[in-house]
């Protein structure tokens, strides 16, 4: 009998997707970038503590924190952990090609998470408010911190019923969250430029400009997320619809 070609739609494809192949060069960008936004909190913390360490002189913009200095300490030092080690979980071959580091990785990052969120709302309701810092900025710290607390919970249920996708997704809105004040001087920027420092009397375009730095960054994380959901559902939908020959 001679061959003849037919084609039909393959059954779906129901193993797991093969890795990605990832430009070693490019894969790093995102967490380099993230990194240099981290940088901007990450470098003005630094500062803070060295100043609380030399035992400064007490001013109106450092009195809060020289007066109760373990929280603003314990915030410092677990968001410059969770934000620079996060960055890297962003890399491919980090996150798939080993594993193991990616759940050590995690397990730091967790408790680093929680501690950034849960120093964040107790500074946020305890310490002496500085001049623009009014109500409504009080309620939008509130409501991002309980946001990045809440995430990071639902990560961990998620990663225990073994739903990887969730976990990523929730994961990846904390980190959002926690890279907040980095967006904040972008965001910040502009006004400065065209008017001027932020002063006392600009409560609202300070509450405004730090609000949009969060709703940016959650903005940027949906869409993270959704395109690392997509990409393996067009993957199946080819592989579907491939032709399979058959002969006889």
């Amino acid at each position: 009998m001679t061959g003849v070609a037919a084609s039909i739609p393959a059954l779906p494809n129901t193993s797991r997707p093969a890795p990605r192949r990832t430009n070693a060069a490019t894969q790093w960008l995102p967490p380099v970038g993230l990194i240099v936004l981290s940088l901007i909190p990450v470098l003005a913390g630094a500062v803070r503590l060295t100043e609380l360490m030399g035992g400064p002189e007490i001013t109106a913009n450092n009195a809060r924190f020289v007066g109760s200095p373990i929280p603003v300490t314990v915030h410092i030092v677990s968001v410059t952990l969770y934000s620079l080690l996060g960055a890297l979980q962003f890399v491919p071959s980090l996150r798939r090609g080993r594993p193991s580091w990616h759940r050590i990785a995690g397990r730091i990052l967790v408790p680093a998470g929680v501690l950034v969120a849960l120093s964040g709302l107790w500074m946020n309701f305890f310490y002496a408010r500085p001049p623009g810092d009014g109500e409504s900025l009080v309620v939008v710290r509130l409501i991002v911190g309980s946001l990045m607390l809440a995430s990071i919970v639902l990560a961990v249920l998620a990663i225990r019923r073994r739903d990887f996708t969730s976990h990523g997704a929730w994961m990846t809105r904390a980190y959002a969250i926690a890279l907040g004040a980095g967006t904040q001087t972008l965001t910040m920027l502009p006004w400065v430029v065209i008017f001027g420092p932020i002063g006392a009397a600009d409560e609202l375009p300070r509450t405004v400009l730090m609000t949009a730095a969060w709703v940016i960054n959650l903005g940027v994380a949906e869409y993270v997320i959704r395109r690392r959901v997509q990409r393996p559902n067009r993957r199946s939908t080819t592989a579907g619809l491939a032709p399979v020959p058959l002969a006889a």
